[in-house]
């Protein structure tokens, strides 16, 4: 029996097949997510990161983060306090949210593994093109909650499934550092249990705020 890393959920069914990987579909928060016997190993998924060039002078790159930069800085107020987490080898958006006057700590489990950020709280916190990569979802989604402080952002950029028909052919399923699969269902269902304000802004960035008031 499958069980789905994110909500835990023991109703997987089957969603899609490739050459390389079979891919199941929780029917609870509707993540899709490979086969955990088909992922990579530490070593192979790191070897892959490894050839990444993100270069924070890349103007093309920059205005990729842009997308999830501007909204974010929009929200927020001066001298912020953030993280930008799996930064990689090359912090761009942590810069670039620097030169808008906010500080901002960094973390990458294999570039930047400084563990004492993540016992501090922060106004918001941005990862980009990273949650797609995480065997343990559920423990990773806890752990950043626990870094917002009330009323601070989650900014998070990724792609979204729209339907097994688009899935088959879709590009972003090939990386095979790539294990989970997100949807709008899949971030409204995490909204409404975590009590988060969501806010989709194009087709790849996601904005979730932690509520001002403690749940009861």
């Amino acid at each position: 029996m499958y069980i789905c890393p994110l909500c835990k959920g023991t109703d997987n069914q089957f969603y899609h097949e490739d050459k390389r990987r079979q891919y199941l579909q929780c029917q609870s928060c509707q993540l899709v997510f490979v086969d955990p016997s088909q992922r990579l190993t530490p070593e192979q998924e790191k070897a892959i990161y490894d050839q990444h060039e993100n270069d924070p002078g890349d103007q093309g790159y920059r205005r990729f983060l842009s997308r999830i930069a501007e909204p974010m800085d929009e929200r927020l107020g001066s001298n912020q306090q953030g993280l930008d987490f799996g930064c990689g080898p090359g912090p761009a958006l942590a810069q670039m949210m620097r030169e808008r006057g906010h500080n901002v700590d960094l973390y990458d489990l294999y570039y930047y593994p400084h563990s004492e950020v993540l016992q501090k709280q922060y106004d918001f916190v941005m990862a980009t093109e990273v949650i797609e990569h995480l065997y343990q979802p559920d423990e990773v989604w806890q752990q950043w909650l626990s870094l917002l402080k009330l009323g601070a952002y989650l900014g998070l950029m990724t792609k979204l499934v729209k339907d097994v028909e688009a899935f088959s052919t879709w590009h972003y399923k090939n990386d095979q550092t790539h294990v989970l699969f997100f949807s709008r269902a899949t971030f409204e269902y995490l909204a409404e249990r975590d009590s988060l304000d969501l806010e989709f802004i194009g087709n790849d960035v996601i904005l979730l705020r932690k509520s001002k008031h403690e749940s009861t």
